[in-house]
């Protein structure tokens, strides 16, 4: 079965790679997570606009990787959760997905949610420590501020 991916899925390839799978993967894992789509003459055309999506999100060097670090470490990142009026404890725990929206909205680069790693589950309101890993070599750690949603 021949498919386009729309995200990068690990031992097999990154978002706008065309690839062939078996079958049942394809049918029973790939397309229904939505990691894929199938191919033919219509959807080959879409390619393009992953790759370059794709290519949006990544980092090119190093060198590059350096300035997003000092982008992200002078932001001031905050993150709306619910939390309990009374305790302060979180009706659950923040996410990567969430913080990577965050910095978006608080004037950062695009981040993929995979990148954002906090150190500890993060289940408390207040100023905690989060890490992006941005290459290899390149980490930035800046401080994300979870409030209450109002």
């Amino acid at each position: 079965m021949k498919l386009i991916l729309t995200a990068a899925v690990e031992n097999l390839g990154v978002a706008g790679d065309v690839v062939e799978v078996k079958d049942g993967y394809g049918r029973n894992y790939l397309l229904p997570r939505g990691f894929a789509i199938a191919y033919n003459r219509g959807t080959a055309k879409q390619i393009e606009g992953i790759q370059r999506a794709r290519a949006a999100k990544t980092v090119r060097d190093n060198a590059h990787a350096i300035e997003l670090r000092t982008a992200l470490e002078g932001l001031d990142v905050q993150v709306p959760v619910n939390a309990d009026p009374k305790s302060g404890k979180l009706y659950g725990s923040v996410t990567g997905a969430q913080i990577a929206v965050a910095i978006k909205k608080a004037g950062g680069p695009a981040l993929d949610k995979r990148v954002v790693k906090p150190a500890k589950p993060i289940r408390s309101l207040g100023k905690h420590t989060v890490g992006v890993k941005l290459t290899d070599a390149v980490t930035a750690h800046l401080h994300v501020h979870v409030v209450a949603a109002a």
